[in-house]
């Protein structure tokens, strides 16, 4: 196989628990990811020449070492002395830096086709604990699983035994935020202390959207708010509509709505759309 072409899925953070600091200066943290229906589409193309080459038209998207499949592809020729290049093409859909991981995903999924068309034979685990040296969020994606509880810095995955599908409506402003910023201006004394993951993971597999709603729960959320108060108008926007919840995801700015049903979350996408281009009805997947 010297070819292959994969979809590669955002995530929602339904829950951001941060714990606390750690001596190499991210944060020990519980969160629940829940893979969503908006993905971007890859291509990867083994070569002879040893060059790793990325395409892709988004003028955000960096086409070197920065980017996380570049980044991926590096390690494995690296690690295992592949003598092959390849050329990664990507068609990018998820908004870039936004809290819903595309970069993560985009790593991922180039690690696991990678793994098919350099025929590396890696197991789960040795891909999970490549991905976590790529990025916190990148071992997600390693799993074939719609729900994980993240721990450690997010690396430290449990699949969830979780059946429901829940509807979302997902804005992301036309701006960008960054992990890194946003964790600088976290103030732990300032984090909800009785936020529970467990009572979320039961609503959850209970599949109930109007219990999870009022258990969605972002400690990033003032940090966010505090780089870009702005966004605090896109939130209360999106409670004049009818969801059962809204959150952040991640670090921002996505903001989303977890809506009752799929025709409630379309509708809503829709008059969204009026006031921001980047409006999304999207499903667990």
């Amino acid at each position: 196989m010297s070819s292959v072409s994969l979809r590669s899925y955002a995530k929602l953070n339904l829950f951001i628990k941060v714990l606390r600091k750690r001596p190499d200066n991210f944060h020990d943290l519980e969160t629940i990811f829940e893979r969503i229906s908006l993905y971007d589409d890859i291509r990867l193309t083994s070569n002879s020449t040893g060059k790793i080459k990325i395409i892709c038209s988004h003028p955000q998207v960096p086409k070197g070492p920065k980017n996380l499949v570049y980044k991926v592809a590096q390690m494995l020729q690296k690690r295992f002395g592949i003598t092959k290049g390849v050329t990664i093409t990507i068609k990018k859909n998820i908004p870039v830096a936004a809290g819903l991981a595309g970069g993560s995903s985009n790593g991922a999924t180039t690690l696991l086709g990678l793994n098919k068309i350099w025929e590396l034979k890696l197991s789960q685990k040795e891909l999970v604990e490549i991905g976590a040296q790529v990025g916190s969020d990148v071992a997600f994606f390693l799993y074939n699983s719609s729900w994980a509880l993240g721990e450690g810095r997010g690396e430290r995955i449990t699949p969830l035994p979780i059946k429901a599908k829940f509807w979302h409506v997902v804005v992301v402003p036309r701006l960008k935020m960054y992990s890194k910023d946003v964790f600088t201006r976290l103030n732990l004394r300032l984090t909800k202390k009785g936020a529970d993951v467990n009572i979320l993971t039961l609503a959850l597999k209970g599949n109930s959207p109007l219990k999870a709603g009022d258990l969605l729960h972002n400690d990033l959320e003032t940090s966010i708010l505090s780089i870009r108060p702005e966004l605090l108008r896109v939130k209360n926007r999106l409670r004049k509509y009818s969801f059962c919840g809204v959150a952040f995801s991640g670090s921002g700015p996505a903001c989303y709505g977890l809506a009752p049903t799929e025709k409630i979350a379309r509708a809503a996408a829709a008059d969204l759309r009026k006031h921001y281009a980047r409006a999304f009805a999207v499903c667990t997947f």
